[in-house]
């Protein structure tokens, strides 16, 4: 009894510290990021502005996001505070988006446009032929995952 129990205790740990470290990987290797200065830049020149929020109805404890999204011809900047997590990308959708399933149910009618590499601020050039008015929300999403992380409706 005793050696199962030393085993359970163990795998316990090691799950614990497995999950721990993907949490925390990606603040450890985050790029630096962009300076105020540069999101200010955007910020100036914003057609747009809009708010993550912690409360969209599949944000939790650990998948939300909240601060403010600043949209110009050229780019996206955002100051505030994601929660950490591996390879979120940025998404523009025609419709608003709170949940995964609609997400999901949505993705071939949204475009992703860049990755966010870093949690409490971020500058993404949008393409080129970018049409903003084909869309009204930007999405943050965890590819590797699926999980819905936050959105904010822009229009």
């Amino acid at each position: 009894m005793k050696k199962i129990a030393l085993v359970m205790t163990h795998f316990l740990c090691v799950g614990v510290g497995f999950g721990l470290g993907i949490y925390t990987l990606p603040i450890l290797i985050q790029p630096d990021s962009p300076s105020m200065k540069d999101v200010q830049s955007v910020t100036n020149h914003a057609l747009y502005t809009a708010a993550f929020q912690k409360d969209r109805k599949d944000s939790d404890f650990l998948h939300w996001g909240e601060g403010s999204v600043s949209i110009g011809a050229e780019y996206i900047a955002f100051v505030g505070e994601l929660a950490p997590g591996p390879d979120y990308k940025l998404y523009f959708s025609p419709t608003f988006i709170e949940t995964e399933n609609d997400f999901n149910k949505q993705k071939s009618k949204m475009r992703k446009v860049g990755e966010i590499k870093t949690f409490d601020r971020f500058t993404i050039k949008l393409p080129d032929d970018m049409r903003l008015d084909d869309y009204n929300t930007v999405i943050v999403w965890c590819e590797t995952f699926g999980e819905f992380i936050t959105s904010a409706r822009y229009k």
